[in-house]
């Protein structure tokens, strides 16, 4: 049966990258993803080399589409995914800002499921496997890049979701120094706390983590002193120290689409 998706999803591919109707491109691809996702991680990423050769399309719709279904796989099966990452990282350069920004909101997502991944890893084994620790590594390359979009000019869009990160990066790593154990749950989802990794995680080092934040936070509230900043960016940024101030007045968590952990 997997060899049969598998010759399904290689059609499909061809059909995504040649076919003249835009239209059939954009179904094509979505069938893959459906086809990527029911069949066994492994052997879907034997379709990864297939699948980043979109990212070279010149349909934009294409393209964001293409870092919707990264975001998708790599959620579901982030070992076999490393390289659908350097497609993210690739397209925060996107000429089109609706496909950069794309990249952003769901690089989000990956960064906080790959510390979600990395924190459960190591409070159940007491270690993390070598090829999450490459992934954590891109991701930290994915937040420097974003830094980089968020305080050099550029799109105005693609500048407030690269703060919204940032945003969210400082809410992660703080601690609340008067319950450094509390985690506040929102909605379906579960929170993170930076205490959490406490206990001789190199990788993750609490300090650093927490030191970084602080460094990010001091970059917003620079740019607050900015005077060719655009009105709607400073509302942003703004409003972003307003949620980190409020973070620390309630526990500094951050809900960011967290399964459930377990210590």
């Amino acid at each position: 049966m997997a060899g049969v998706l598998r010759e399904r999803a290689l059609s499909l591919l061809a059909a995504a990258n040649n076919h003249g109707d835009l239209t059939v491109k954009i179904s094509s691809l979505k069938q893959v993803k459906d086809i990527i996702l029911s069949i066994e991680p492994s052997f879907a990423a034997e379709l990864y080399s297939y699948l980043v050769e979109l990212q070279s399309s010149p349909e934009s719709l294409l393209r964001k589409l293409l870092i919707e279904v990264i975001e998708d796989i790599g959620l579901r099966a982030m070992e076999h995914s490393p390289l659908l990452m350097s497609v993210l990282l690739a397209s925060l350069k996107d000429e089109d800002s609706v496909v950069a920004g794309q990249s952003i909101i769901s690089g989000q997502k990956l960064f906080c499921g790959t510390l979600r991944e990395m924190t459960l890893q190591f409070h159940r084994r007491g270690k993390v496997e070598r090829w999450l620790e490459e992934m954590w590594m891109r991701m930290l390359k994915f937040k420097d890049d974003v830094l980089a979009i968020a305080i050099e000019p550029g799109s105005v869009g693609k500048r407030l979701l690269a703060l919204k990160f940032l945003e969210t990066y400082v809410l992660l790593f703080t601690s609340d120094t008067n319950d450094p154990q509390k985690a506040i749950s929102e909605g379906n989802g579960d929170v993170f706390n930076i205490s959490w990794l406490a206990g001789g995680f190199s990788i993750l080092d609490p300090v650093g983590l927490m030191s970084e934040a602080s460094r990010m936070l001091g970059i917003l509230l620079n740019l607050l002193q900015t005077s060719s900043v655009p009105g709607t960016y400073t509302v942003t940024v703004v409003s972003s120290v307003i949620a980190f101030n409020l973070g620390l007045m309630i526990a500094c968590t951050v809900q960011c689409s967290f399964v459930t952990f377990v210590a």
